[in-house]
């Protein structure tokens, strides 16, 4: 069954961009917002992802730690990073099983657009799953989460 919002985060270890593998629970302590996407390259998660980065001040004033995830090869990650200046990591699940862990899978694009905002406990603090479509969710309203989580520890 999928996580949902007070539920702890599974944790899991992939391969990323900068040449290293990156453990959810390595980042215990801090706020982490998964941001799970369909594709490198892609018009909507291009427009998704670099709306992160222009929007990245939202992320890091809240000291939260952002983390791209989807089904592309670290290589492809690593092109899609460098064309478009990410200044977060982007993920490797090519065998799609942190997808699965985290209930995201879909036919045909493999990872529904998703936003998971996981507490310095660990503790998913809220969740949006796409259904289908290219919106997304946009970083003022997750910073709006943070600033919440923030004023609650």
């Amino acid at each position: 069954m999928a996580p949902g919002v007070g539920d702890v985060a599974p944790d899991f270890t992939l391969p990323g961009t900068g040449g290293r593998d990156y453990t959810l629970s390595q980042y215990r302590g801090g706020n982490v917002v998964l941001a799970f996407y369909p594709g490198d390259f892609t018009p909507g998660c291009t427009r998704q992802l670099c709306s992160y980065r222009d929007d990245f001040s939202v992320f890091a004033d809240a000291g939260a730690t952002v983390l791209g995830i989807s089904p592309q090869s670290v290589e492809s990650h690593e092109r899609f990073a460098a064309k478009h200046g990410f200044e977060f990591p982007l993920l490797a699940d090519a065998e799609k099983r942190v997808i699965g862990e985290y209930g995201v899978g879909a036919p045909l694009i493999g990872v529904r657009r998703s936003i998971f905002v996981v507490d310095a406990e660990g503790v998913i603090r809220s969740k949006h799953v796409g259904i289908v479509g290219v919106t997304y969710v946009k970083a003022a309203e997750i910073g709006r989460v943070l600033d919440e989580i923030g004023s609650q520890a």
